[in-house]
């Protein structure tokens, strides 16, 4: 890469970073704008209704009778009246009474309420809690789904209205076929909303439209949907839970965009200005999902954490600005996702692209799980029911796969242990610190005339760190491991524990998980093995932050999945076996009488090699000018 080209990235990094700072106050500004915008609707809401009720009184005749507007029988009159004056047309909706109706087929149970229209429930037929509970994703107590809009004046909650079903049964069965429920909210002068919710076999995928028709009469404008859920915890472990719980959200045809599960902030905020195609409120194993078939013109986001164990884990808010054109007759097609964060399942719906919501990692981890070991994993899921065997069966695999890099690296360390007294050598050889650029010098001429390299045996082992990080991510998101006991432990998709503690340690938790405690005694034992293979002079703090770098991982994967801690104890078992059996097939003896033959051989220096000792030379001629 020239010059220029170095030039011209740097600067297309500077004007992407301008725009980003110059916009962001605009963006800011416009939300700013917005809000003030509805502080004075809401401010006018209220002068209109209190110079309404001074009027009211002022027709009060003089012998006291209440205007020729009458009272239906049984309402109080001032209550009457204040109705009037909120609702005005829309106040015959303010009569009625709620009724369920259900919705459901083989895999969700979607409850319908009359008062609002909205759903009231959503029940996974086909999951329990980890105390046996059916998996409630919300309830009428613990969600709004609510139609608010600008008409008449006055500003309008569908919450508060009755609307009519179109059907008198409680239950609909789409288990066979598609069935539809129609919520209608009549107004006046033939206007009406209607609601309606669409069900098919096999899916966990709601249908839903809003039709407004003749509500251009009532100057209806800023038709918002208000979308808010208190997600309630349903696994054991709340930590874990905790983390892989967040809002997601996409834009029309463009990335998907997330809260940050990390953030230390109780309430996280976020204004999208541009067209979203999906909202999401994501658990670690469940999804609601508020997907458009067009768009959403904005929205308005909020994320709330709740730290402590309680019932709720989550609570998540929105408000979303629908794409409404004042047409006479005009339908908003929608629909809602309540269902499982499984892969296969959300990458039936591909066109959104529900399928990230499942949390494998970004780029190159991302293709391993995507690619390598999710359909590793479903193959063997097909004809093994004990997910113990199949994460056996997958670690054998993977490491039978990556068993060429384990093999280099065993002949690298063996190559660097029969070298290892002839490094000692050196070292004795320049004890003092100021000779330490001739040992260096001295032990790089050895590895060269050896022909060893010092780094064989890492590369390979990093090569390998990229199907670890994407185990990381896969065993705590798998929803396939929820729920399946593999001997000790009843949940492999949470902690395993095999004694529960009295008291809480930090970082630790409440527990002793037994797979991390093997998971850490084979690593030690790894480390130990490996160190051996180490020059006793080479920087002996690194082997001390390498014995407790093991027990740190322990602290911190106490709390993590099963899977994952049994993962890492299969990985660890199956290398110190491949190494014991390397040792037993790998004469030290012969290695070092080839490299001792390979020494005598005369050897022309690389040119990199003059430059190096062109340098050191250099080097060594200025330090001794400085002595004198």
């Amino acid at each position: 890469m020239d010059r220029n080209s170095i030039i011209g990235i740097v600067l297309i990094g500077v004007i992407l970073v301008g725009y980003s700072l110059i916009t962001k106050p605009a963006r800011e500004a416009q939300m700013e704008a917005i809000r003030r915008n509805d502080s004075i609707a809401r401010v006018e809401e209220m002068r209109r209704q209190e110079l309404a009720q001074d009027q009211a009184q002022n027709q009060v005749q003089p012998s006291g009778q209440v205007p020729s507007t009458a009272t239906p029988a049984g309402i109080d009159s001032s209550v009457y009246q204040q109705q009037q004056r909120n609702y005005g047309v829309f106040m015959s909706g303010l009569q009625g009474e709620e009724k369920i109706i259900a919705l459901e087929n083989k895999l969700i149970k979607l409850e319908l309420s009359t008062k609002g229209g909205r759903p009231y429930s959503a029940t996974l037929k086909k999951y329990q809690t980890h105390d046996s509970l059916p998996v409630v994703l919300f309830d009428g107590d613990s969600s709004q789904f609510d139609l608010q809009f600008f008409a008449d004046n006055r500003r309008i909650n569908t919450s508060d209205l009755y609307f009519k079903p179109g059907t008198s049964q409680q239950t609909l069965n789409a288990s066979e076929s598609g069935k539809s429920v129609t919520m209608r909210l009549d107004i006046a002068n033939g206007a009406y909303i209607e609601y309606i919710y669409t069900l098919h076999p096999k899916k966990y995928l709601v249908d839903f439209d809003i039709r407004m028709v003749g509500m251009e009469q009532f100057r209806t404008d800023n038709v918002t949907y208000l979308y808010e859920i208190y997600f309630p915890s349903t696994e054991k472990g709340y930590q874990n839970e905790n983390s892989y719980t967040s809002l997601y959200y996409r834009y029309r045809e463009g990335d998907i965009e997330k809260f940050s599960m990390r953030s230390k902030k109780s309430i996280q905020e976020e204004s999208a200005l541009t067209q979203l195609e999906w909202i999401a409120y994501k658990h670690q194993f469940f999804s609601a999902v508020f997907i458009a078939r067009d768009y959403f013109e904005s929205a308005y986001m909020m994320n709330e954490r709740f730290d402590d164990p309680g019932k709720y884990i989550r609570h998540f808010y929105s408000e979303i600005d629908m794409p409404y054109d004042r047409s006479n007759d005009q339908t908003m097609s929608m629909a809602f996702y309540f269902g499982p964060n499984h892969h296969q399942t959300l990458s039936q719906y591909e066109e959104w692209k529900l399928e990230d919501l499942v949390t494998v990692g970004g780029s190159v981890i991302r293709w391993l799980n995507e690619f390598v070991i999710i359909p590793i994993f479903n193959w063997l899921s097909r004809s093994i029911d004990n997910y113990g065997i199949i994460i056996l069966l997958l670690t054998l695999i993977l490491k039978t796969a990556l068993f060429p890099l384990t093999y280099k690296s065993y002949k690298s360390q063996a190559v660097m242990r029969v070298l290892k007294p002839q490094v000692d050598e050196i070292g004795e050889k320049f004890p003092k610190k100021e000779d330490a650029m001739k040992k260096q010098q001295a032990t790089m001429d050895l590895y060269k005339r050896a022909g060893a390299n010092p780094l064989g045996g890492c590369l390979p082992m990093l090569l390998q760190m990229p199907i670890l990080f994407a185990m990381f991510r896969f065993f705590p998101s798998s929803i396939e491991l929820r729920g399946e006991k593999f001997l000790w432990a009843d949940d492999l998709s949470t902690y395993d524990s095999i004694l529960d503690l009295p008291f809480t340690i930090p970082m630790y938790g409440d527990h002793v998980s037994l797979f991390t405690l093997l998971m850490t005694v084979t690593t030690v034992l790894s480390m130990r093995i490996n160190n051996q293979t180490q020059s006793t002079s080479a920087m002996p703090g690194m082997k001390t932050m390498m014995y407790i770098m093991p027990f740190m991982f322990m602290f911190i994967l106490n709390n993590f999945s099963a899977a994952l801690t049994y993962y890492y104890f299969l990985a660890n078992v199956i290398t110190l076996g491949q190494n014991f059996l390397f040792k037993q097939f790998t004469d030290e003896e012969a290695i070092l009488k080839k490299i001792n033959s390979r020494k005598a051989k005369p050897k022309k220096k690389s040119k990199w090699q003059a430059r190096l000792e062109d340098m050191t030379k250099q080097q060594q001629q200025l330090q001794k000018g400085k002595k004198r």
